[in-house]
């Protein structure tokens, strides 16, 4: 079971976004991008065929799944998630730091 899924609040902890809070929107194995973080600028050709304009597009980027956190709004700080069995038999994420599930 992976530690970081989509749609999850992240707290990125190294890099030049360091301490900005984001959404996941997609995870690349062992890269994520977060939503509004990790911009470049990216330079597009145009092609009239397609209706492209071209111009410069500014971009969310991929960033290394080690340089982002779980961010667990009760304490307000990135944490550590772990997995267990809970009482139907299922598997489910949870907060290493309070024990609560994450949602």
């Amino acid at each position: 079971m992976m530690k970081i899924k989509q749609n999850d609040e992240v707290i990125i902890i190294a890099g030049k976004d360091k301490g900005s809070i984001g959404t996941v929107t997609r995870v690349l194995g062992s890269k994520v991008i977060v939503e509004g973080n990790n911009m470049a600028k990216k330079h597009i050709r145009p092609n009239p065929q397609e209706g492209i304009q071209g111009g410069i597009e500014e971009k969310e980027m991929p960033m290394s799944i080690s340089n982002v956190a779980i961010y667990n709004p009760k304490t307000k700080k990135a944490d550590r998630v772990g997995v267990r069995v809970n009482d139907e038999g299922v598997k489910e994420r949870f907060f290493k730091s309070n024990g609560e599930a994450v949602i």
